[in-house]
């Protein structure tokens, strides 16, 4: 699928190959470990190209296949490999380009579980991890050592939506020979393209947006060049890191849809936050496609549309009223994760996590996902809670 088709086109073509598949129009599931060879030559001939053929299931299957070309389409990736969560994807990314006694970049407004991960199993293997200003820029240099390896981008940042100016940070690094990675997650290939950029990796919790409908576990690390993928790709072979077959065909059908149900979230999130900012019980809505979001300027320059997901700091309030506001919401679940077609509400304290940074809000923060319900009713929602936050 070449870049001469538009998004939508190419969400809908790509990674499909229905005169291989008997005419069925969506690739089929392949539950697969054993790959049979018809003779020792072509066993050997597999085992030499692992990567670019069907040797054992771990290594991949036209299923698996279906959704990476699909993806690196979308994303202009040279290659993708797919990963059980997105967790595993961020895992394999960092582990491909470190090893002990290297230093890493990582922003300081990085999903929870990314940081997790860097203090608690890369700095176990002797990787220095350092966290960063997301609002740094090119000032970055000035933390590049010789022995910094690469930079984790996350824009807009987790919980507390910070736009990095990652052409900047992708420059210095490029520079300095510093592997640039970013957690694409929130804006999707659809909204930011991150190696237009000059960024070489991208990551997706594909959980989100991509399956779409809060069934399935995914991830994917999005490549920029063939020694990238490969030694993503080698990684995650060594790992023995393979996402499951049912959960990828979830994945790339959820692809299908995706830029359609992305808009909805898009439209119906700007109504709401728009609604928010006007809410006396609301300090600051945290959203960077709001004119007077900090970090809107960037937003305007680098991406073409925004998501579902934000945030609201509200007014000074204790934590028996957010509970009795968020514990009877009639359609905005409690729960981790977002990018399904439900809404979701999650009180956060960005504070507990920052290192480089001190985040200070008004008083409590709310993680919003607005889902694909009608916007009036999810008003209507949030409005009876706010009645019930205001009660003492």
């Amino acid at each position: 699928m070449t870049s001469k088709y538009q998004p939508d086109t190419v969400l809908t073509h790509a990674g499909r190959d229905p005169s291989a598949n008997h005419g069925v129009v969506n690739p089929p599931v392949y539950h697969a470990s054993t790959i049979l060879f018809d003779t020792m030559d072509d066993l050997a001939k597999g085992y030499a190209e692992r990567y670019a053929h069907y040797t054992y299931g771990r290594t991949g299957t036209p299923t698996s296949h279906a959704f990476e070309t699909a993806v690196a389409a979308l994303e202009g990736a040279h290659a993708a490999v797919s990963a059980p969560s997105g967790l595993s994807a961020v895992a394999i990314a960092l582990d491909s380009f470190t090893k002990a006694g290297d230093h890493v970049l990582v922003v300081d407004a990085a999903y929870g579980p990314t940081r997790d991960y860097c203090d608690k199993v890369l700095s176990r293997h002797g990787v220095t991890v350092e966290y960063y200003d997301p609002l740094i820029g090119g000032d970055i240099d000035g933390l590049i050592r010789d022995e910094t390896r690469v930079i984790f981008m996350e824009s807009p940042g987790s919980l507390t939506f910070e736009i990095q100016d990652v052409p900047a940070i992708a420059a210095v690094a490029k520079a300095r020979g510093v592997v640039t990675m970013i957690d694409n997650t929130w804006a999707t290939p659809l909204f930011f393209k991150p190696f237009d950029h000059g960024v070489d990796i991208s990551v997706h919790a594909a959980t989100k947006y991509m399956v779409g409908h809060a069934d399935a576990m995914m991830g994917v690390v999005c490549c920029a060049t063939r020694d990238l993928f490969m030694a993503v790709k080698s990684q995650a072979h060594l790992q023995g890191i393979c996402a499951g077959p049912d959960d990828l065909y979830l994945a790339q059908r959820g692809l299908r849809s995706m830029a359609v149900r992305l808009r909805h979230h898009q439209q119906s999130a700007l109504e709401v936050a728009r609604w928010l900012q006007d809410r006396k019980e609301v300090a600051r809505v945290l959203h960077p496609a709001l004119p007077d979001d900090p970090g809107h300027t960037l937003w305007s320059r680098d991406f073409t549309g925004s998501s579902g997901l934000f945030s609201v700091v509200l007014n000074p309030y204790d934590r028996k009223a957010v509970n009795r506001m968020v514990d009877d919401m009639d359609l905005f679940g409690i729960g981790f994760s977002w990018g399904g077609y439900e809404s979701l509400i999650m009180p956060q304290s960005p504070e507990r996590s920052r290192t480089a940074t001190i985040w200070q809000g008004e008083g409590p923060l709310l993680r919003l996902h607005i889902g694909l319900e009608d916007v009036e009713d999810l008003k209507r929602d949030l409005a009876a809670g706010f009645e019930r936050l205001g009660k003492g």
